[in-house]
């Protein structure tokens, strides 16, 4: 099963954007953003929300708590 740490990293890159982008929409920079795809750093709630509603999926997919891999 795959992690947050995959699952976003690769919701960004299957909708072509760069990390720039996302943390621009996230109102952070793209370093802290770089962290959450590392692991290095846990993404706050409030940003699993925003990227949510941004790729239209929902929290658990992004958790990896929906059986799908």
């Amino acid at each position: 099963m795959k992690d947050y740490i995959e699952i976003i990293k690769d919701l960004r890159e299957d909708h072509d954007k760069t990390q720039r982008e996302i943390a621009e929409y996230l109102g952070t920079t793209q370093q802290v953003y770089s962290r959450y795809e590392k692991g290095e750093n846990e993404i706050p709630v409030r940003h699993i929300i925003s990227l949510c509603k941004y790729y239209n999926v929902s929290a658990d997919y992004i958790l990896g708590l929906d059986g799908h891999e």
